[in-house]
């Protein structure tokens, strides 16, 4: 039986990720409380042949906080039963939050007469504080929509392998912030900037005229030899330390064409030695030609 935890903070999109877990043959439970996962489990056991192969449970702050304080002795309950089982948190920033539930108009579960929406959220925020440090897998939702979530729910979870570490090699921007979720960050603004080359401004780094020029640049193979040493190295030291997700993100100015590029190129790299890469571009455009 596989396990997924959904948690995080209301309007995060928690129901998004379950609807899609339950597209994809999951049995999904929302708002479950805490204390119940352990008989939950034994009941599913306990059902045999029976049993869904696939499992998701909602745990977030509607739960009763002495629940919520339950969570480390419940992820050891799963470990000595040998669970496999991923805990997802979702969240995103504050404004985003506080936009989403204006433009829907609900109510946010935590607030009260003496509670605004904010220190409902902040407070929401303390309440699942064992879940934040226990998740294998941190998602920020406040760039994404609909269905920019379903497609990284699926990519993230569902092209996982059973066991082993998912190393996602994500390329940003730096002028529309870093991915909060990242393990690593790499900088790359340093390199030649094709933006400057007119020809080449409305190009990305998946294109051949943008790959074409920074083929050419000797501090681009220089410090591609570097990240590559560097990450064959580490990344896999830091998968056998039990990480069953793990965030490389190179950034450039817009990224658009030099993070694009080596995230394309150290993922080729390091395929046959890290075996499950997956590659998520956030801010690059279209890959049509201009």
């Amino acid at each position: 039986m596989r396990l997924v935890i959904v948690s995080g903070r209301s309007g995060s999109g928690k129901s998004t990720a379950l609807a899609v877990l339950e597209d994809n043959d999951f049995y999904c439970i929302d708002n479950l409380p805490a204390s119940l996962l352990p008989e939950l489990i034994e009941r599913t056991l306990l059902s045999g042949e029976s049993a869904p192969a696939r499992l998701a449970v909602s745990i977030d702050g509607r739960n009763q906080p002495q629940q919520l304080e339950q969570i480390p002795q419940l992820l050891d309950y799963l470990r000595d039963k040998h669970i496999s089982f991923d805990v997802v948190f979702l969240d995103a920033d504050d404004a985003t939050l506080l936009k989403r539930f204006s433009e829907t108009r609900r109510r946010h579960p935590l607030t009260r007469n003496e509670r605004s929406l904010s220190e409902a959220l902040a407070y929401e925020r303390d309440l699942l504080h064992h879940l934040i440090n226990a998740a294998d897998l941190h998602i920020d939702t406040s760039q994404l929509n609909l269905y920019q979530l379903s497609d990284l729910i699926k990519q993230r979870l569902l092209d996982k392998p059973a066991s082993g570490t998912a190393f996602l090699f994500k390329s940003f921007g730096f002028k529309r912030g870093l991915p909060v979720e990242a393990d690593f960050v790499l900088d790359v603004r340093n390199l030649p900037n094709p933006y400057w080359q007119p020809e080449l401004r409305a190009y990305s780094g998946l294109q051949q005229p943008v790959i074409d020029f920074l083929n050419q640049q000797a501090e681009v193979q220089e410090l591609f030899d570097d990240l590559f040493h560097y990450l064959q190295k580490w990344l896999p030291r830091v998968g056998a330390n039990h990480r069953a997700y793990v965030t490389i993100a190179i950034g450039c100015t817009g990224g658009q064409h030099r993070s694009v590029y080596l995230v394309e190129r150290l993922a080729a790299a390091l395929q046959p030695s890290l075996g499950n890469i997956q590659i998520r571009h956030r801010d690059a455009r279209s890959t049509d030609t201009p």
